[in-house]
């Protein structure tokens, strides 16, 4: 039986409400009325496959294999790492790269998501900082090379990823080896046994069913890691332009972006009423400092209340009441600005082959009646 025919029934039970993307391997969103909670819920927490699903045996013990440039390589357990090292969990959101790639025009290639590839969540593990310590990293370590069973659906003898990261990064403290995602163990659907949390990292850097760690002496080379694979331009590209893959950089910060998850496209206002927009908003290592909104295109616009969010990798919350005084069409935006001034662009972002990184402005049209 095909392997989808299998992977497909799966998803719809155990996250009945979500939209699956018409391609081979699995990959699916929820629409953004789901993302309406400060906690993802697992059932509406996006899929995002780049092969199929592994078979993993539960009566197999797991093993985590430390290798590479270290003084002492080193293969654990689940058990041994949950007793050798402490336990943490931290709230983080994890958004695919390719979040909003549909939004881009001209088209570029990729999975067309929509806006749903993105969730927020509390991960449960050990730091990797303490796992690969234990085993005495290498002056010349430079990043880390992750591997799992997962295999490309083409050609089975090819794994389907291989990502890493830099040292530093696998070093800061808010980086884990995860089993447990909101206070559950970790679902097969999204890693288990086993993955990498990176925060303020796209998620193919959060590894799934992770099974090896190798730090290397370079940049890691594996599956999807080089070429065009999750990478931008470093210099400003049209459409339809050539340019060579050594103008492109591992993207290692995901730009400040927001959602609106109430109202949804659509919505009718009475006249007379309060409008509440509401939303989260959140970024890479840069913290969200403030959202406006504006409910007529642009045309005014209005702080929203921004909570604080669980942590410093979490989503925040933004409200915003708007009194509707007459009859008409609406609509409907959230802007949010970092630490540092960066802002999400009204119109488009950049534009890019791949169709990284699209945090331009979210339109969401009513009617007020």
């Amino acid at each position: 039986m095909p392997r989808r025919l299998v992977e497909l029934p799966l998803l719809r039970r155990l996250k009945p409400g979500l939209y699956v993307h018409d391609e081979e391997a699995l990959n699916a969103e929820p629409g953004l009325e789901l993302l309406d909670e400060p906690i993802t819920p697992i059932d509406a927490f996006f899929i995002r496959n780049n092969g199929a699903l592994p078979e993993i045996d539960p009566a197999r013990e797991w093993t985590l294999t430390i290798d590479g440039e270290v003084e002492r390589p080193r293969v654990w357990t689940l058990p041994e790492l949950r007793a050798t090292f402490e336990t943490v969990t931290l709230t983080a959101v994890i958004e695919c790269a390719g979040n909003g790639r549909s939004q881009f025009s001209p088209v570029t290639d990729g999975l067309p998501w929509r806006l749903g590839a993105v969730g927020c969540a509390r991960w449960t593990g050990v730091r990797l900082k303490d796992v690969l310590e234990h085993s005495g990293v290498k002056p010349s370590a430079v990043y880390t090379g992750h591997y799992a069973p997962d295999r490309q659906i083409s050609d089975p003898a090819k794994p389907a990823l291989s990502r890493g990261l830099p040292i530093a990064k696998a070093l800061a403290p808010e980086t884990l080896i995860a089993f447990g995602m909101n206070g559950e163990p970790l679902a097969p659907l999204h890693g288990a046994p086993l993955r990498i949390v990176a925060p303020g990292f796209p998620g193919s850097a959060w590894q799934k069913w992770l099974d090896r760690i190798s730090l290397r002496p370079h940049e890691h080379d594996g599956e999807k890691m080089c070429g065009t694979n999750y990478r931008l331009p470093i210099v400003p590209v049209r459409p339809g332009e050539a340019i060579a893959d050594s103008q492109f950089a591992v993207i290692t910060d995901m730009p400040v972006k927001s959602l609106i998850s109430h109202p949804t496209h659509g919505f009718i206002s009475a006249v007379g009423s309060t409008l509440t927009v509401a939303g989260y908003a959140w970024s890479g290592s840069i913290p969200v400092e403030s959202v406006r909104v504006s409910c007529d295109g642009g045309e005014s616009w209005r702080e929203a209340e921004l909570l604080p969010g669980e942590g410093p990798f979490a989503w925040r919350r933004f409200t915003a009441d708007f009194a509707i005084e007459k009859a008409g069409p609406l609509m409907v935006l959230a802007q949010a600005r970092d630490r540092d001034g960066n802002v999400q662009p009204l119109d488009a972002a950049p534009w890019n082959p791949r169709g990284y990184c699209n945090n331009q402005v979210q339109r969401v049209s009513g009617a007020a009646r």
